[in-house]
């Protein structure tokens, strides 16, 4: 159940750099202008959208034919929108202080930079058809041996901007969240410690890089086949700068807060089904 979880979460953590207006605002908030050019409310509702058809799975996993009305409705508060944006504006504002966001607004604000966006968002929704993810992973799959130019470019995106390592932490953080959620409502049959927990979590870190660096590359070669070689080199290039590692850190922190506080809360949801609560 555990592993599933981990499996299933780590699609979200994908850096991607996707923002409309409309995000969730605060009037002290030195980012909103990035957040805009970025378009975060497009990936926010994208991000919940997975989180939804995601939970709708655990429950049928975990307590099949049990409190679906309720389940659905204590799910919808954990993936509302205005806390999801909440909990990553506030975040990256935090991590973000003392960076420069100049380049990074004259970039995303420049006709490659909203491509970029446009391209990653469009990406991403259509993922969520579950038909289009297994083609496009089947797709890059099949072509692991070739050694193309773009290939080598996504492969050199990938390690400039650690997308493999830095969701494979989150994932892994993700899957302790949730461990602690069902430990904490009094899920689990056993008493476990905390390093038992760990254990188990990182038991599982082979599984959770494998299943990331594929969904990873599959999703950036369905995301960046429209551009050029120099778009694509510029992006990289983008990411190669202070300003540019800057921004990548602070959207995995920000998700990583994100996903470690829903991940939680579904834990204690869940135990109170588990447990026997019939609410």
């Amino acid at each position: 159940m555990i592993r599933r979880l981990t499996s299933r979460l780590l699609a979200v953590f994908v850096m991607v750099s996707i923002v409309m207006p409309g995000f969730a605002q605060s009037a002290d908030r030195r980012v909103e202008p990035l957040l805009d050019a970025l378009g975060m409310s497009e990936l926010i509702s994208i991000m919940r959208e997975e989180g939804l058809s995601y939970s709708a799975d655990l429950r049928e996993e975990m307590f099949p034919g049990r409190g679906s009305d309720r389940w659905t409705g204590l799910v919808e508060d954990i993936y509302a929108p205005d806390r999801m944006a909440r909990i990553v504006g506030d975040q990256l504002d935090q991590d973000l202080q003392g960076t420069d966001i100049a380049p990074l607004l004259d970039f995303f604000g420049s006709a490659p930079g909203k491509r970029i966006v446009s391209l990653e968002i469009s990406a991403r929704r259509a993922l969520l058809d579950e038909a289009v993810e297994d083609a496009t992973r089947e797709r890059w799959l099949s072509e692991n041996d070739a050694d193309d130019a773009r290939r080598s470019a996504l492969k050199k995106f990938v390690e400039v901007n650690e997308l493999v390592d830095s969701n494979v932490v989150g994932a892994l953080n993700a899957n302790y969240a949730f461990y602690l959620g069902l430990a904490d409502g009094g899920a689990l049959d056993v008493d476990l410690s905390e390093e038992d927990m760990l254990r188990d979590v990182w038991s599982q870190e082979g599984e959770i890089r494998d299943e990331t660096e594929t969904w990873v590359f599959s999703y950036l070669s369905l995301a960046y086949q429209p551009l050029s070689d120099d778009e694509l080199a510029a992006y990289t290039a983008l990411s190669e700068t202070d300003e540019g590692a800057a921004l990548n850190r602070a959207l995995f922190s920000a998700f990583d807060a994100l996903f470690v506080t829903i991940s939680r809360d579904l834990g204690l949801a869940a135990s109170q089904f588990l447990s026997g609560e019939d609410i």
